[in-house]
């Protein structure tokens, strides 16, 4: 929490990775949240699979969370 994501160009990658941070702040076991953040994903893309949705959370949380870049991903096309 308390972190700004501004850098994260997609809508819906800084709502993950928000949303992915905050509820581990706040308590939540890693596996509820990373489903939790597939189901936000899935909530901006519901054209998305579920496999896809989960490649690009657990791909974007690596990312931002665990290895703290800042530096773009790769992921879905929208701005």
């Amino acid at each position: 929490m308390g972190r700004d994501f501004s850098y994260i160009a997609r809508n819906c990658e800084r709502a993950v990775v928000t949303a992915y941070r905050d509820l581990r702040a706040h308590g939540t076991p890693d596996m509820p949240a990373f489903q939790a953040c597939t189901t936000l994903y899935r909530i901006h893309h519901p054209e998305a699979s579920i496999s896809e949705a989960r490649r690009l959370v657990a791909e974007w949380v690596d990312h931002h969370v665990t290895r703290e870049s800042q530096d773009p991903t790769p992921g879905c096309d929208c701005g």
